[in-house]
């Protein structure tokens, strides 16, 4: 049976002019973002899990306090509670608003939910109990869309909620978030100001220094675990480290930048401070992890595709290198044991359908070629791509119904390996890195690497 060896994860699904809230584990350095929930490991990004079960697009999600259960919501409205570990068994579904969840938040105890977004009316924020979805309070003030929300992390619990307008602010506030002691929240706005309250009161006791504020859109912001300082990102490309006087007002201590294409894919959309890691994420879904220990180091960068990935190929002179595209015209380079090494630039952005590495060129298709292949009995639907090992003792076979199959050919059908569920949606691409190494490509835009164990 073929087993797993690596999973390199698609990027967080973004949108111009709309920022992405993640989150990170209380028990180790694995933040959740919202592209099917996939959980990466900043200790070792090749450590990867993805949970795709939701219906329709994930949006947010967030361990709870235990750090055994993730709730996950998505754009039909629905949240679902999940075991963090193993085979992420569902432990419960609800339908809880009638349009998209931007934001979900259990509380200290664990015991509550509450979630916001869009809905008919005024259902656009709704707390219940995680484990029967019994309704547990009302909420008026809002009639539209509520982008954020976060529990009071110490008794008397509270909830704050945030949309279109928010007290001092003047434009959408995007994100807000309680200190870790509960004692005042920050919120962060389209209006480049970030603001920050009495946590018990609501009343206003601060602002983040308008001197070295953000020059575009404050989209995200997460406080350091300690409670002293805070981080923001925005559409000015920037991320910026701020710490928080005794005052209530906030002190620019360092701007950070990212190395990147100077474009739009540049804008910083989301951010999380967790521990000793300072996370970014770009409009391009660039990941950045800083050291918060040492601000000035370069950070390290982890991309990937956000789109289907559609071909793949391996460079014969160099076998642990692999080169993926997507249906979006972007080509990217792994390195087998590494992961994410770097995009390839490109001087047009057509899509690609079909991938080739020929020496130091690369050859690519576009989707007005036609290839047909005929179906082969062991699947049960439409036969994406082929591959041959190196030395063409196996070929394997990718799917529509999500499923790999590898043949030996000078061995009867029914010793035939099967990886089934190999990508939700279907599998695109296929290359051996070597005798007994295969890696595929899907329409989840992750990329997985196979050990492959003949009978």
């Amino acid at each position: 049976m073929p087993l797993l060896s690596e999973t390199y994860a698609c990027v967080p699904t973004t949108e111009r002019g709309r920022g992405i809230l993640i989150s990170g584990g209380p028990k180790s350095n694995s933040p959740l973002h919202q592209s099917i929930s996939p959980h990466l490991n900043l200790d070792n990004p090749l450590d990867v899990s993805v949970y795709g079960d939701h219906g329709y697009q994930a949006t947010v999600a967030r361990y709870s306090p235990n750090g055994e259960w993730i709730a996950s919501a998505d754009v039909s409205g629905t949240v679902r509670i999940w075991g963090a570990y193993n085979d992420h068994v569902l432990k419960k579904e609800f339908k809880v608003l009638s349009g998209r969840i931007d934001d979900l938040q259990w509380s200290p105890d664990g015991l509550r939910i509450v979630a916001c977004g869009d809905g008919k009316g005024k259902s656009l924020v709704r707390a219940f109990m995680w484990d029967s979805g019994t309704n547990v309070g009302e909420f008026d003030g809002h009639s539209r869309r509520v982008l954020s929300c976060a529990f009071k992390p110490t008794r008397p619990f509270r909830i704050v909620t945030c949309g279109r307008i928010f007290w001092d602010h003047s434009n959408f506030v995007n994100c807000i978030r309680f200190s870790p002691d509960g004692s005042k929240f920050i919120s962060v706005s389209s209006d480049k100001k970030g603001i920050l309250f009495d946590g018990k009161t609501g009343e206003k006791i601060g602002e983040l220094s308008s001197e070295d504020s953000h020059k575009g859109s404050i989209y995200a912001v997460s406080w350091s675990p300690d409670g002293k300082q805070v981080l923001t990102v925005s559409a000015d490309k920037s991320a910026k480290v701020w710490e928080i006087c005794d005052d209530g007002n906030g002190k620019l201590k360092k701007t950070l930048t990212c190395s990147g294409s100077g474009g739009v894919d540049d804008m910083l959309v989301g951010c999380l401070w967790q521990n000793d890691y300072l996370v970014t994420v770009s409009l391009g879904g660039t990941i950045s992890i800083f050291s918060a220990s040492d601000l000035d180091k370069s950070p390290r960068q982890i991309s990937g595709h956000m789109k289907n990935v559609t071909s793949l190929a391996v460079l014969k002179n160099v076998p642990k290198t692999i080169l993926s595209s997507s249906y979006d015209g972007l080509i990217v380079k792994w390195i087998q044991g590494i992961g994410y090494n770097c995009k390839l630039q490109r001087k047009e952005s057509s899509q690609i359908k079909c991938l080739a590495a020929v020496e130091e060129e690369i050859v690519t298709s576009g989707f007005d070629n036609k290839v047909k292949l005929k179906n082969m009995l062991y699947h049960t639907a439409r036969i994406n791509c082929l591959a041959w090992s190196p030395d063409s003792s196996m070929v394997a076979t990718g799917s529509l119904d999500t499923c790999v199959i590898i043949y030996e050919v000078d061995k009867p059908a029914s010793s035939r390996m099967t990886i089934k569920g190999a990508h939700l949606g279907g599998v695109y691409g296929l290359a051996f890195t070597g005798e007994l190494s295969l890696v595929s490509s899907g329409e989840d835009a992750c990329i997985r690497v196979w050990r492959l164990s003949p009978q």
